[in-house]
């Protein structure tokens, strides 16, 4: 059965200079990128190697969500974690279209102690994208903790 590609809200097609952005190595560049498409990127571009065929291809959820898969040369390290906001995604439903998808693992979603839900996706390579949610009747159970956040909102930082 075909996973059923549920893109994240908001994607920004929009190419800009990337203020930061992780590079993960895939072993299979094809069957990973399929993984990551059911987890709500999209591609916005993919970049031929030495004698054509694709040895990058550049991924995105979000604005400043960006995801460079490179061709591993030899078994991929795996390791590498980043955590985004999933900025409204059903975590639950990625994790269903994910188990379809196959490939990769979602573990949760599961609550934190910080007031989110956080779905933890580990791609066929061993790379982690934790795509996290704040639940917002937790936060705004809590005036002090609702406060102190609406207070913080657009303070510099020295």
């Amino acid at each position: 059965m075909e996973p059923v590609l549920r893109s994240a809200p908001g994607i920004d097609r929009d190419i800009y200079p990337m203020p930061a952005f992780v590079k993960f190595e895939a072993a299979d560049l094809a069957a990973t990128t399929r993984w990551y498409e059911a987890a709500g990127f999209v591609v916005l571009a993919a970049m031929p190697g030495p004698g054509g065929a694709t040895a990058l291809v550049h991924l995105r959820r979000q604005r400043f969500q960006d995801i460079l898969l490179v061709s591993a040369r030899g078994v991929p390290t795996g390791g590498g974690r980043i955590t985004m906001a999933a900025g409204g995604d059903d975590l639950r439903q990625r994790a269903a279209d994910l188990a379809v998808a196959g490939g990769g693992t979602a573990q949760g979603p599961a609550p934190t102690p910080w007031r989110s839900d956080d779905l933890t996706l580990t791609d066929p390579d061993g790379n982690v994208v934790v795509l996290t949610e704040p639940r917002r009747a937790d936060i705004d159970a809590d005036p002090q903790w609702s406060a102190m956040v609406r207070d913080s909102v657009g303070r510099e930082v020295n």
